[in-house]
């Protein structure tokens, strides 16, 4: 019998700089934060949060988004490798599509045009974050 899954609880990003990842995620996405280490933490804080391995969760609807600060200072992100191919989210109009479009333009991140995949009923936008990871905001093409 297979596992009886519902949904996804979280995905977490490894990255290189939690500075440069925590800022480029609060720009574009302003999601809540779930979890931190707050400044100065005595240990039994630190040990208790120590899963966030110096990063951050945050939270949306969608479930959980965390930032791991663990790769090496010339790593970089490949959709090529074994692994995360992107990571799509879910907007509610196609407005809403047009609408990340421009608030990319805003921060200066470069991104793709808005795609029309018609008969799959879905318009994408893609870009990526500052490890190179490829993102994508997806909603309905009408």
């Amino acid at each position: 019998m297979p596992i009886a899954a519902t949904d996804y609880n979280h995905v977490r990003l490894t990255v290189r700089d939690i500075d440069v990842s925590r800022k480029f995620y609060d720009d574009v996405f302003g999601f809540e934060v779930a979890f931190e280490l707050p400044p100065n933490p005595d240990a039994e804080t630190r040990e208790a949060l120590g899963f966030l391995f110096g990063g951050v969760i945050y939270k949306f609807a969608g479930g959980l988004l965390g930032l791991r600060p663990v790769a090496p200072a010339g790593d970089t992100f490949a959709e090529d490798s074994v692994g995360l191919d992107h990571l799509s989210f879910t907007v509610a109009s196609l407005q809403d599509v047009h609408d990340a479009a421009a608030v990319l333009d805003e921060l200066g991140i470069d991104h793709e045009p808005v795609k029309d995949l018609g008969d799959a009923g879905m318009a994408i936008l893609e870009f990526r974050d500052p490890d190179n990871i490829a993102l994508e905001i997806a909603g309905p093409n009408s």
